[in-house]
């Protein structure tokens, strides 16, 4: 099977976007003396629900292989009809062989990094393979309704506005804007003839409902600060260019429905449930750490001792892990500020 390196390559020449997806099992590597044409169907397989789908310089390339590429593929592309998808799943299978094959010709393989980033992404998949093992069990649809349940209960009631922009690189040119809408022009003509923003050019500037915290401040204090039918009277400045801003319509944000938001609760307790899983492993393990040239660091303060700010070449502690976010976690807080606010609002895309 791929190297996941490799394999997040293929996904991204096939059309990729960000999914979850179950991890494929690895077949373990061939002795160094076995002859490429000797590769064999996983182990358990039986021929004829394996069947070889391809072959490259002998070495055997099975269905079982389609199968787990396909499953780390977005949605919107697994959905694609086989007679259209299977070819291109093949045609990866062999580049991928062609490369790998020239790859171990050069000796590649052997090389220090590239033996540590194989070992990483061996760890990387068994751990995958742990935490789906545990939200299968775990994580069921009542323990989702019962979390949908708990944050409806504690939403706070916000407002939402229907919003249209029209995004231009210089203060000057937004003044011309606005000199135009106040003497009549028509706000979603102006916005698809001036705006800079390519979504925006087909939409007349709209931006649909938004709340307060899907878009970035200085563009949310603005739009908020409106009443429908208003527009800004002057060029609000963000980090993106300078907006004109009209609020077509304001309203009592509604609570998602569970369909909508299922799949990001998923995320939620899988990140918790994997951090959760982690500490008790720490709890009864014996966890050495190390400054980053090999040396122990200082013994903790005691507890008695004046605490001090950490520093950024703070020596790391041994004791519970420090977990980074997992790629398939779930963003904390409002919209990024390296997001336009000409993206549509997250509240638009929850659970897709």
């Amino acid at each position: 099977m791929a190297h996941r390196a490799i394999v997040a390559f293929l996904i991204t020449c096939l059309a990729v976007l960000p999914a979850m997806a179950q991890t494929p099992k690895k077949e373990p590597p061939a002795k160094k003396d076995a002859p490429a044409a000797q590769k064999k169907a996983p182990a358990g397989d039986v021929a004829g629900d394996n069947p070889v789908v391809a072959r490259v310089n002998g070495v055997a390339i099975y269905r079982t292989d389609l199968t787990a590429l396909r499953s780390r593929l977005p949605p919107q592309v697994q959905q694609q009809p086989p007679e259209q998808l299977y070819p291109r799943l093949v045609d990866q299978l062999v580049a991928l062989q062609l490369v790998a094959q020239s790859a171990r010709k050069m000796k590649l393989n052997e090389e220090p990094n590239v033996k540590t980033m194989t070992m990483l992404a061996d760890e990387e998949i068994l751990q995958d393979a742990y935490l789906d093992n545990i939200m299968r069990k775990e994580i069921t649809e009542a323990k989702l309704r019962e979390r949908y349940d708990q944050q409806i209960k504690t939403m706070t009631p916000h407002d939402e506005v229907h919003a249209r922009h029209i995004l231009v690189p210089t203060e000057d040119q937004a003044k011309a804007l606005i000199e135009e809408l106040k003497k009549g022009a028509d706000f979603a003509k102006l916005a698809s003839d001036k705006t800079t923003d390519p979504s925006g050019k087909n939409s007349g500037g709209d931006l649909g409902y938004f709340s307060q915290t899907d878009m970035v401040p200085e563009f949310a204090a603005a739009a908020f600060a409106l009443k429908p039918g208003e527009f800004t009277q002057t060029p609000v400045k963000t980090q993106f260019g300078w907006h004109v801003i009209k609020v077509e319509d304001r309203r009592a944000a509604k609570a998602p429905t569970y369909e909508q938001v299922a799949p990001q609760l998923a995320r939620q307790m899988s990140q918790e449930l994997y951090g959760q899983k982690v500490k008790e492993l720490a709890s009864t393990a014996k966890i050495e750490v190390f400054n980053a040239d090999g040396s122990k660091p200082p013994p903790a303060p005691s507890a008695a001792a004046p605490t001090q700010a950490p520093t950024a070449a703070a020596a790391p502690t041994a004791g519970e892990p420090q977990l980074l976010p997992m790629q398939n976690g779930t963003p904390n807080g409002p919209a990024s500020a390296s997001h336009p606010p000409t993206l549509s609002p997250a509240t638009q895309n929850l659970g897709k």
